[in-house]
């Protein structure tokens, strides 16, 4: 864990010494990976940047103090439970372990307030907006196909029954909803160039010479929908992946959200557990359906373009409770 939920409400009028909404910190994450991916005039003509014609400087500079603001309240409050009880003092979360180490006089790097506060809002954005996103996409996906819920619902109700929710030991046994995953995985990449790499020699890969020192870019959004690896590549469908023994942690490199080798994504295997867990629930605690007003075939899935891709227009959709109430 992080943080403590205790840092968060779910509205401003809640008060329970929180800082920030979970709404907020969500807006926050959005505007933080849409800045990031933006094309700022500045960064390609650097005489012009001063300007700030788009004005992104100035909403990158307000971004971080907001952050920076919610960090320092945020360490403020363990660093001074920590100083009342140092001896016995136990962490319980990310930001007691990063405390702790920076006040380590051994440590051989020294982990300063600034890169402790770094390494949170890393933690903080990676682990909400990828998976959520990721989430999102699939029931962009699979409320334009009605079968494929009523596929996963029937899968939810053989396997788990209407008793309870869904657990982490219960994923093997849910080969359809895993394809909905790796479906999801392969149309929708969050991240649609995997983070940068760099040769470190001359080399040739599949005919291509890639000079020591060049930064290579993997466009996995382009693998993903290449008619060359895949049947159907523009189509949404999961069944593709019950009979084939494909991966998502980089061993086939037709599906590579993670991207691959000692370089992939740190955070993979919790990201999974939540995007599994999160979609698991979801299909088996509700009943999913648009508005009389949408067609399936009106859901948008154009794609808005940042650090992460999300989807242009917000899903509206009308869910129903599917399991005993007492469940809720």
């Amino acid at each position: 864990m992080v943080l403590s939920n205790k840092y968060f409400s779910e509205s401003k009028c809640d008060d329970q010494g929180s800082v920030i909404t979970l709404d907020e910190l969500q807006g926050l994450s959005d505007q933080w990976f849409l800045l990031n991916g933006v094309i700022n005039i500045g960064d390609w003509i650097p005489w012009l940047g001063f300007l700030d014609l788009q004005g992104y400087v100035k909403q990158m500079k307000d971004l971080y103090k907001k952050f920076d603001r919610f960090h320092e309240y945020v360490l403020d409050d363990h660093k001074a439970k920590r100083d009342a009880n140092v001896k016995d003092f136990v962490p319980k979360d990310m930001a007691d372990v990063l405390l702790q180490l920076s006040a380590d006089p051994n440590l051989e790097v020294k982990l300063t307030r600034d890169c402790v506060k770094g390494l949170m809002q890393d933690l903080l954005t990676g682990g909400i907006d990828t998976s959520s996103t990721t989430v999102e996409w699939a029931f962009h996906e699979i409320i334009k196909k009605p079968q494929i819920i009523e596929k996963a619902t029937e899968e939810l109700d053989r396997v788990i029954g209407r008793e309870r929710w869904v657990e982490e030991c219960d994923f093997p046994k849910l080969p359809y909803i895993e394809a909905i995953i790796k479906e999801t995985f392969r149309l929708h990449p969050v991240g649609t160039l995997l983070a940068p790499h760099f040769a470190i020699e001359d080399c040739n890969v599949s005919g291509y010479d890639i000079c020591k020192g060049t930064t290579v870019l993997i466009n996995v959004w382009s693998i993903g929908r290449n008619s060359k690896f895949w049947d159907a590549s523009e189509q949404f469908l999961p069944e593709r992946f019950l009979d084939k023994k494909i991966d998502m942690l980089g061993q086939n490199f037709a599906l590579l959200p993670f991207g691959s080798g000692r370089r992939r994504c740190p955070g993979y295997n919790l990201g999974l557990k939540i995007i599994r867990s999160t979609l698991a629930n979801l299909l088996h605690g509700f009943n999913w359906k648009l508005p009389q007003n949408i067609k399936p075939k009106d859901v948008c899935l154009e794609e808005i373009y940042g650090l992460t891709t999300h989807p242009k227009v917000a899903l509206e959709i009308i869910i129903e409770p599917r399991l005993p109430l007492h469940l809720y």
